[in-house]
């Protein structure tokens, strides 16, 4: 894989993304889960703002002041040290997010199970980041196949329609589940490509975002 397509990957499957990718498809397959009748209705709106901006840009933020303080020499992470901090911002706002998901009591029962599973994976990668250098990456794309899967199982007769020649072709969510697949290999594959991380390193990646949604999904 060329650089250019490697970083493309790369931040395509920045891990801040993960609950806002995955708040778009829930509301993509069954907006009615949440009460509204489709994507494009205001209150979608309100709430891909609200998962986008508490769990990628005020975290996003945080990490960006750590370099002028000091607490990071690298916005690439590279050091394995220099990501607790990154990890501790992260993770007050995934807590707050599944606070707010589970005090309010209106939204799915599968929306608390993602939101859950990302924060689990993450304090995976805390701990483990205390031994060994694990892919952040690796654990948000190993997080959204969990999601996927988990969806398909939960919502079987749910999938992504998109209109195509005139009509509306319906994605079934095993395709779905199979693109996601891919998208985590291609993800892996860009890590590779810029060096950022050996293969042991992407795997313990994966497995801690796998096992951080089956998990959240037995506990709910």
């Amino acid at each position: 894989m060329n650089r250019l397509l490697a970083h493309f990957f790369s931040w395509l499957g920045n891990p801040l993304f993960l609950l806002t990718y995955l708040v778009l498809y829930l509301l993509w397959v069954n907006p009615n889960a949440f009460g509204l009748l489709d994507v494009q209705s205001k209150q979608s709106y309100v709430l891909i703002a609200t998962v986008f901006v508490t769990t990628c840009l005020l975290p996003g933020l945080g990490i960006l002041l750590l370099k002028p303080l000091g607490f990071v020499k690298h916005f690439d992470l590279r050091d394995k040290q220099e990501r607790t901090g990154p990890y501790i911002i992260t993770a007050v706002f995934y807590l707050w997010l599944f606070k707010n998901v589970e005090d309010r009591g209106i939204f799915p029962h599968i929306f608390g199970v993602l939101v859950l599973g990302a924060t689990l994976g993450l304090f995976f990668d805390f701990f483990f980041n205390i031994f060994f250098k694990i892919s952040a990456h690796a654990t948000g794309m190993g997080g959204i196949v969990a999601a996927l899967g988990v969806i398909t199982l939960e919502w079987p007769q749910f999938g992504g329609g998109l209109s195509m020649f005139g009509g509306t072709v319906v994605l079934s969510p095993v395709f779905l589940l199979a693109l996601s697949v891919l998208l985590a290999g291609l993800v892996g594959t860009a890590r590779l490509a810029l060096r950022a991380h050996t293969p042991y390193e992407l795997w313990r990646g994966y497995l801690a975002g796998f096992t951080g949604v089956l998990l959240a999904n037995m506990i709910l």
